[in-house]
């Protein structure tokens, strides 16, 4: 869903300007940055960061939390494609995406630049 707004730049009416908003858009880009705005997955990437790859397991123990939170929040951050899955044998382990780390990283100083 897509909305387009004219924004007033000039108290002329012949000089605004067209902005299109798209919605779904917004909410994705919201979804991103409220993955990242959270203690326990703030944790759980610096603990992966730190080790560079390590099951569940390995996180809520390092965590002291319970398996199926550490599993939510996870899951959150995947969707964010903040961090990555990998299957080595029977193990999943959970690496960074730190190219996509780079890229919200880059968006957040542009934004507060303005």
């Amino acid at each position: 869903m897509s909305v387009s707004l004219s924004l007033a730049t000039t108290n002329a009416p012949e000089q605004q300007e067209s902005l299109s908003i798209d919605f779904i858009q917004l909410k994705k880009s919201s979804m991103i940055l409220r993955a990242l705005n959270h203690k326990l997955r703030l944790n759980i990437v610096q603990l992966i960061d730190h080790h560079k790859k390590l099951t569940v397991t390995e996180i809520y123990v390092k965590l002291r939390m319970e398996q199926s939170v550490a599993s939510q929040h996870l899951a959150i951050l995947r969707r964010a494609n903040i961090v990555l899955t990998e299957r080595e044998g029977k193990f999943i382990y959970y690496t960074l995406n730190y190219g996509r780390i780079s890229e919200i990283m880059h968006f957040i100083k542009e934004l507060l630049a303005q």
